[in-house]
């Protein structure tokens, strides 16, 4: 007999807000994977839409800004090795409609902008090293957890 469950991954996108040489990072809480820790604006793909509207999307609920998906820019592709495997899309977004507040205080408790060479101390290690490709232009990593 064979197996017929069928390999699943999580796809999940992320976005670099950037003004000037700045990110925006949102330290999270409350959601049971590195609270405390700042972030960057994201989250899991619904399917049925393209990964640059699921970055507008998920800028709107997180932050309450408007970004057209045409103005997001692919940087960098992240597979996260883990017991639940994630396949990570990260955009960068230079221009957008609004300003950035907090939508979702249940999941946030600060947003903030950090130079990208002086990021926080309590940052996302996944997201800190993803950061420090992106200013060295790699566009590409295999991240596999540690238990």
């Amino acid at each position: 007999m064979s197996n017929t469950t069928k390999y699943s991954v999580h796809v999940v996108v992320l976005m670099l807000l950037l003004k000037d040489d700045k990110v925006l990072l949102m330290r999270r809480q409350n959601t049971g994977w590195g609270d405390g820790d700042y972030d960057l604006v994201g989250g899991h793909h619904d399917g049925h839409e393209s990964l640059s509207q699921a970055v507008a999307r998920e800028a709107q609920e997180e932050i309450g800004i408007t970004i057209k998906p045409e103005d997001t820019t692919f940087v960098h592709f992240l597979q996260y090795i883990a017991d639940i495997e994630y396949l990570y899309g990260f955009y960068a977004v230079r221009q957008w409609q609004g300003e950035p507040e907090i939508k979702e205080p249940a999941k946030c408790d600060d947003l903030s902008w950090f130079p990208l060479d002086a990021l926080p101390e309590n940052i996302a290690p996944v997201t800190k090293l993803v950061l420090e490709k992106y200013r060295a232009g790699d566009t590409y990593t295999e991240f596999a957890a540690r238990d």
